[in-house]
């Protein structure tokens, strides 16, 4: 992890921005300087006279002089971020945070489930998985949204679906007239029925909103997935990102302090963890 200070804020320049979605857009910054982080971990973005929030890099994390943030318009500070314009500069805080353990999953078949803006933080994993591929037997990509329109990184599956040992599987939970589509029509966790994978030791990594990842979660358990192999990426329960406002408490944990990065195994038994 960086050893900077907690407090200090690194500039950074919008040098340019991917509307993803209606309600989703990244932002590409350029530091004033190179920043290091681990996929997983999360930052602090600020806005000035506006105000800050956390939210996980979507980009490699073995690319330092650039990053990516995506964020869907849901408040006071992501609606600052959906009008800022290219050319405007920014803070970034942290890295903070815990990390995917990607140097333990070397020789595994990996299994990713990203929904919504979900994506965002599973992106950022996938991106440093493929930095390596064949460190890996296989990498799986489940990928949902709401709609087609909904679906975020859309210029980039057709990239992705042609690596070696990459299996990218898309689904959407209905297709409204006049919108096309060419993948599979269900909720994320019907994904699961498309794919072959043999869960014993094997990892997986679920991140989305909090209903599909209890759900997948138990999806997965009864696909045969062992709970200290399932990743759960709990950023959704983060607001002040530093354990003052308490609201990712989870039992004995702080998602912003002790994750957001958890095993199911780790968090099982805590209150609220799906709220």
């Amino acid at each position: 992890m960086s050893k900077k200070k907690p407090y200090e804020i690194l500039q950074a320049e919008i040098y340019d921005i991917i509307e993803e979605s209606p309600q989703i857009r990244t932002l590409r910054l350029k530091p004033e300087k190179n920043f290091t982080f681990e996929t997983g971990q999360f930052v602090e973005l600020t806005i000035p006279n506006v105000g800050e929030a956390p939210f996980t890099p979507s980009s490699s994390h073995y690319i330092k002089e650039k990053l990516d943030i995506t964020i869907m318009k849901a408040g006071f500070v992501t609606e600052a971020v959906h009008q800022a314009k290219k050319g405007d500069r920014v803070g970034i805080r942290g890295p903070f945070g815990s990390k995917y353990p990607i140097d333990q999953w070397k020789g595994k078949d990996v299994l990713i489930m990203g929904g919504g803006v979900g994506m965002a933080p599973t992106r950022s994993l996938f991106l440093s998985l493929i930095e390596n591929i064949d460190d890996y037997k296989s990498i799986t990509f489940l990928i949902g949204a709401r709609t087609p329109e909904d679906l975020i990184y859309k210029n980039q599956l057709k990239e992705w679906e042609k690596l070696k040992n990459v299996n990218i599987v898309k689904g959407v939970d209905k297709v409204p007239e006049g919108q096309n589509w060419d993948g599979e029509v269900c909720l994320i966790t019907k994904l699961l029925d498309k794919i072959s994978i043999k869960p014993k030791d094997n990892p997986v990594v679920v991140c989305g909103p909090p209903i599909m990842m209890k759900f997948g979660t138990f999806d997965l358990i009864e696909y045969g997935y062992e709970d200290k192999d399932i990743y759960l990426s709990m950023e959704k329960k983060m607001y002040c990102g530093h354990g003052q406002c308490r609201h990712c408490v989870m039992g004995k944990y702080y998602a912003c302090k002790d994750g957001p990065v958890f095993t199911y195994d780790q968090i099982k038994n805590e209150e609220n963890i799906w709220e």
